[in-house]
């Protein structure tokens, strides 16, 4: 249900008697919510200066949330804070969690590298602690790595990648080739990439890799230099329909529209982006968050804020059910066909059992609007099209501990 109607619902309530009155609140048991948000960050450029990530990315979503939860939890006896924790990229982690640990939090969002989350989950469970993941798109963390108390809101890459896959395929452009960067994270989407063209009938005729040499390329000198660098590299691809690109590193990706020597257009992580959210969306009640979440914040909404927020919102409606803070009393409920939750994006999403990652619709679009959303027409699935996007529960190598 959108939050936004909420407040309204609360209110019908107390008239008729099912919640409290405010004289009447200091009856109800009051149940304390302790979230901490532990967040990997530094400063990073991207090739383009739009492109920049928010000073507040993912953050602003679960203070949204929280406002959200507290705005219901009133009538109910609860209350939500959040404490926000930020270490350098690749930092040991493992310090922060316990300061966090040591004020009562139960909940941890985890903005993360897969390495660092990895060092924290066995800690984590330990004390009773369960982690919602909301920046980390790592498969291997929802299958040979997986672990019983670390629940995804982020999707991962096979993900996105079967996303975008799906829409090749039903525009009847089946016909790729496939330009990846040299880092890790640029192999592990076209890994993705590789795999969503297999699953549905897409054929990567050529791949090449373009190798980062460091060049600044944020200069005059550097767009000229690329200006005429892409369409020389593109020269030798054979007859294709669409050119992906796996440049989760920024190096390349931004330059490859408009520049390769065949027009065709640009799919991956330039072009035609597949993400977990749109800051342009406006259906089924996007509007509404959208509007909520500028006015709070001064700018539009993405999608590691969209999974913050979801994180947030999957607690609250986990202790408003079960009456309970207790994080081992909500996983069991997470896990249970009871649970659900609405995330403004068409239906109720609920976590795959096997891998504990948020079943959730992939939105495609590019840097102006929504041009169309995953699982498409026609893919379809025995228990639900949503798992027609990344690994099935008969793919999985979870074993959950």
């Amino acid at each position: 249900m959108p939050a936004v109607f909420l407040p309204f619902i609360a209110i019908f309530l107390v008239l008729f008697g099912v919640f409290p009155t405010a004289a009447q609140q200091s009856a109800v048991p009051q149940v304390q919510v302790k979230l901490g948000y532990l967040r990997a960050y530094e400063p990073q450029l991207a090739l383009s200066v739009l492109d920049v990530a928010p000073r507040d990315e993912g953050v602003a979503g679960a203070d949204v949330a929280i406002a959200d939860n507290n705005t219901t939890g009133k009538f109910l006896g609860q209350t939500y804070t959040l404490d926000v924790t930020e270490v350098k990229l690749d930092a040991d982690v493992k310090a922060a969690t316990e300061e966090l640990i040591s004020k009562g939090v139960n909940y941890i969002l985890a903005d993360l590298s897969a390495e660092q989350l990895l060092s924290i989950t066995d800690l984590a469970r330990d004390r009773d602690v369960l982690i919602f993941n909301i920046g980390a798109t790592d498969d291997r963390l929802r299958e040979e790595a997986c672990r019983s108390n670390v629940f995804h809101t982020a999707p991962t890459r096979s993900m996105l990648a079967d996303g975008l896959a799906q829409y090749l395929i039903w525009k009847q452009w089946p016909r790729w080739v496939l330009i990846h960067g040299s880092h890790e994270r640029d192999k592990l989407f076209a890994d993705a990439l590789r795999r969503a063209a297999e699953r549905f009938g897409g054929e990567i005729l050529l791949e090449k890799e373009f190798t980062d040499t460091g060049t600044a390329r944020r200069t005059d000198s550097g767009v000229v230099q690329i200006q005429r660098q892409m369409p020389v590299f593109t020269q030798d691809f054979p007859e294709h329909d669409v050119v992906l690109v796996a440049d989760e590193s920024e190096v390349f990706g931004t330059y490859v529209p408009y520049r390769t020597w065949t027009p065709r257009p640009v799919a991956g992580t330039a072009g035609l982006i597949p993400s977990a959210w749109h800051p342009a969306s406006e259906q089924w009640g996007g509007t509404q968050i959208q509007n909520r979440f500028a006015k709070a914040n001064g700018r539009r909404m993405l999608w590691k804020d969209m999974a913050a927020w979801t994180a947030v919102r999957v607690v609250g409606e986990a202790v408003t059910r079960i009456n309970s803070a207790e994080a081992a009393k909500t996983a069991d409920y997470l896990r249970s066909p009871d649970f659900s939750i609405a995330a403004f994006k068409g239906q109720k999403l609920t976590f795959r059992t096997w891998n504990g990652q948020l079943r959730q619709p992939i939105f495609l679009g590019d840097g102006r609007s929504v041009v169309s959303t995953s699982p498409q027409e026609g893919f379809l699935h025995q228990v639900s099209e949503l798992d027609t996007l990344g690994v099935d529960q008969p793919e999985t190598t979870c074993v959950l501990d």
